[in-house]
């Protein structure tokens, strides 16, 4: 993404998300790259029929007024931008009874995968958000016994943290120098440059890097890395050594291209091990793990969930419903189901007001509750038996039992 796209985003997600509306009744609606225009427009003209039946004059007249504002915008294209198109309408007055219907419309910098039409008291920005959220860090290090180069790959981006150089001469003797007394004082100055570049590294990588990349022309690279010049922690990081042609900023992009595998593993590997753990803990029958819709949210809204596990191909929606006999709440169920839920009070079918993909509801339910989610490919093993246990699992803290 361009940084200047990348702030314009920002600054305007950081403006929508104080607003807040008087009830439920601002309207997030994301129309994902390639999807049809015309079959969003269909569908809030089906939803402003819906909100026709919510009780609260005011929430009605204001959730009608945002889809009608919506559904005249959207006429505007002829077909979806090719990155998608993301519209937020509601009334934004502060003062009650007050009404100020305003809309904005975000054609992203990046492809929108989402779909969601969403009624809430503040607008939906999650997708938006994760475009400009900051990506995953690695450390680079290119090296050999002349020089070194310490950077950082963030997302596709890589910055150069620091480079160094060093006084070891060549290998020939000069001046007359005995060859052992020479290969003694070389040997010394290469290990001084090593402990230099070990302790530039260990200041210079955030605590957040998932991994670390080395690679270098000679055998320096493995001389350093077999050696003991990184501390464990560090050196527990390194997902492999590489080859590479130079040690300055073109051998960090040099090292990032030939470590493609190995970072897509590492991901994988991550996503392995907390599967593993999980089915251990299970096999074990330890009260450590639950799983299932309904229980993983009742331990979330517990705050006894550590790390929560949510399979890619989860079909299930974050529905709120409302009756016309005046109840409303929210649901999570399958998205085949969606348009059948029953109200408790009277028995008829409830109208759906909003509903987003469960991934992105137990997203912010994780970052409320301060837990970790790990949304799992269905590729590997352990991620087909996920999804085979219903989709959704959770890790937790301490054993937790709903009462």
């Amino acid at each position: 993404m361009v940084e200047a796209a990348a702030a314009k985003l920002r600054k305007l997600l950081t403006e929508l998300s104080k607003l807040r509306g008087r009830h439920t009744e601002l309207v997030s609606v994301y129309i994902p790259a390639g999807y049809s225009i015309i079959d969003v427009i269909n569908q809030i003209r089906n939803e402003r029929g819906t909100a026709e039946n919510i009780k609260s004059k005011s929430t009605r007249k204001n959730v009608v007024d945002a889809l009608t504002k919506i559904e005249q915008h959207l006429k505007l294209y002829k077909s979806t931008p090719p990155h998608g198109l993301a519209v937020f309408c509601g009334n934004v007055a502060e003062t009650e009874g007050v009404t100020d219907i305003k809309l904005w419309a975000i054609e992203p910098p990046e492809p929108l995968k989402v779909k969601m039409y969403w009624c809430d008291q503040q607008f939906e920005l999650e997708p938006l958000q994760a475009m400009i959220a900051e990506k995953e860090l690695y450390g680079l290090v290119v090296m050999d016994t002349q020089e070194a180069t310490i950077g950082l790959l963030r997302g596709k981006s890589i910055q150069v943290l620091r480079r160094l150089e060093s006084i070891v001469p060549g290998k020939t003797a000069k001046g007359g120098q005995s060859s052992v007394r020479f290969a003694r004082v070389r040997e010394g100055l290469v290990n001084d440059f090593y402990k230099e570049v070990a302790e530039q590294i260990r200041a210079l990588m955030p605590a957040g890097v998932k991994g670390i990349l080395l690679g270098g022309p000679g055998p320096s690279k493995e001389d350093f890395w077999r050696g003991d010049y990184l501390m464990t922690d560090i050196k527990n990081k390194v997902l492999g050594v590489q080859s590479v042609s130079y040690t300055d900023e073109a051998g960090l992009h040099e090292l990032v291209e030939r470590s493609k595998e190995l970072l897509a593993e590492a991901s994988v590997i991550r996503e392995k091990t907390l599967l593993q753990r999980f089915f251990t803990e299970l096999q074990k029958d330890s009260g450590l793990v639950t799983y299932g819709v309904q229980p993983v949210l009742s331990a979330l809204e517990a705050g006894a969930v550590e790390t929560l596990l949510v399979s890619e191909g989860l079909d299930w929606k974050a529905v709120e419903l409302a009756c016309g006999c005046g109840w409303s709440g929210k649901r999570y169920v399958r998205a085949a189901e969606v348009e059948n839920q029953v109200c408790p009070n009277c028995g008829r079918i409830a109208g759906v007001i909003g509903q987003a993909d469960i991934v992105d509801a137990f997203d912010d339910l994780a970052k409320k509750y301060g837990t970790s989610m790990e949304v799992v490919s269905t590729e590997t093993r352990e991620g087909g038996q996920l999804a085979a246990l219903g989709g959704i699992a959770a890790i937790l803290r301490y054993r937790y039992a709903k009462a």
